[in-house]
């Protein structure tokens, strides 16, 4: 089921969708530019959320009076057709008593996919995950290669090791291990922007982005937290056959870059990068160097492979 919600004839188009994983309903969205008659398939950016926001407030976001924050909006109007999801318990996706974890997510990314190709014709697609979004990206590249052109993973973690963030999540461990639910209020989402170094983004990014979000409520699931702080690693680098980009803000706390470079060197695929972006922290689509971010996806996706092999 579709719905299209227009803008101006200049403006990227949304198109919300919902796709069926067994009972449960996920919401889908897509955005690009007016399309017309008889031009050819646009390349496919598929953007995958964390553990505590939901996707439009992800990837779709209006900070007013602040510059632009949609990253779909800015791939759409750099020729991309560019989708995202709720997953299962988050946003307009159907609640249930599960946790949703990594696992899940992938499911969900499965049957999101299957969506995709039908409508776009494409067999292949860019993923862009963020945070745990990019665990879930990168554990579906894992299961369904033939899907992945090209990964980007953000704010990823591969074990863990010499993680601030992690290690003062783990204390919680039994908790997440009891309860699938964890509270998200407003505060929780402040110090998303403020735990790793304050004033590498705007504050009133934080208070957008709760505003956005908490008319879905004030809990999300726990089964990504989890999985981060009890199931590590996730996801087997010497699996991930398509072309990767690691990109780790600076001064982020949820993996160290020596963890990230023994990951990024196991990939099997050699055209790969690893890039640290000054001045980032872990919300690395909501800093101020967001448009350095957007400028280094650009490039990656559209790289021509390495002829020296």
């Amino acid at each position: 089921m579709a719905n299209d919600q227009r803008v101006t004839d200049s403006a990227p188009v949304r198109t919300d969708y919902t796709v069926k994983k067994g009972e449960v309903s996920l919401a889908v969205y897509r955005k690009r530019l007016p399309t017309a008659a008889g031009e050819p398939a646009r390349p496919v950016l598929f953007l995958v959320h964390g553990s505590s926001n939901s996707a439009l407030s992800s990837f779709d976001l209006t900070v007013p009076a602040a510059g632009e924050y949609s990253t779909m909006n800015v791939f759409a109007g750099l020729g991309y057709d560019v989708w995202t999801m709720d997953h299962e318990n988050y946003g307009r996706s159907t609640r249930t008593a599960g946790n949703s974890d990594i696992a899940s997510g992938v499911a969900d990314l499965i049957a999101a996919t299957e969506l995709v190709i039908r409508e776009t014709g494409q067999e292949r697609l860019h993923f862009m995950g963020e945070s745990s979004g990019a665990l879930r990206a990168a554990a579906f590249a894992m299961a369904r290669p033939e899907r992945v052109g090209r990964l980007v993973l953000n704010a990823f973690t591969y074990t863990g090791r010499n993680s601030p963030t992690l290690a003062k999540r783990a204390e919680q461990v039994e908790y997440f291990r009891s309860h699938n639910r964890r509270k998200r209020d407003r505060a929780m989402i402040r110090s998303i922007f403020t735990r790793d170094h304050p004033g590498t983004s705007d504050p009133r990014v934080a208070e957008a982005l709760a505003d956005a979000e908490l008319v879905h409520g004030e809990e999300v699931p726990t089964g990504t937290y989890l999985d981060m702080t009890a199931s590590l690693p996730v996801v087997d680098p010497l699996k991930v056959t398509a072309p990767v980009m690691i990109v780790r803000g600076e001064y982020d706390g949820i993996a160290s870059e020596e963890d990230l470079l023994d990951f990024f060197r196991q990939l099997p695929n050699p055209d790969r990068q690893f890039v640290v972006l000054p001045g980032a922290a872990h919300a690395l689509v909501f800093g101020h160097n967001r448009h350095q971010l957007w400028h280094l996806v650009r490039g990656f996706l559209a790289m021509p492979p390495r002829r020296d092999l």
